[in-house]
């Protein structure tokens, strides 16, 4: 019971960050001196790519980073 509730927890915290990630890099194609869009970018960027995020899944991060904006550049 203790590692489903962590599993769900963790699980919740990379499909919030996938979230925030969508419409601020959609924001940054058309408002590329978006402040608040980098900001939210770069932080989420750094957490992909973080040893916390490491610990929380093994999901390669930086992978599905790309495969998002991937997503998000082919939609156009």
């Amino acid at each position: 019971m203790h590692e489903e509730n962590y599993r769900a927890f963790a699980d919740a915290i990379i499909l919030n960050a996938v979230k925030d990630f969508r419409p601020a890099y959609r924001r940054l194609k058309t408002h590329p001196d978006d402040q608040k869009a980098q900001d939210t970018v770069r932080e989420i960027t750094k957490f992909f790519c973080s040893q916390y995020f490491v610990s929380l899944t093994a999901l390669d991060g930086p992978a599905l980073l790309h495969k998002l904006m991937r997503e998000i550049d082919e939609k156009k």
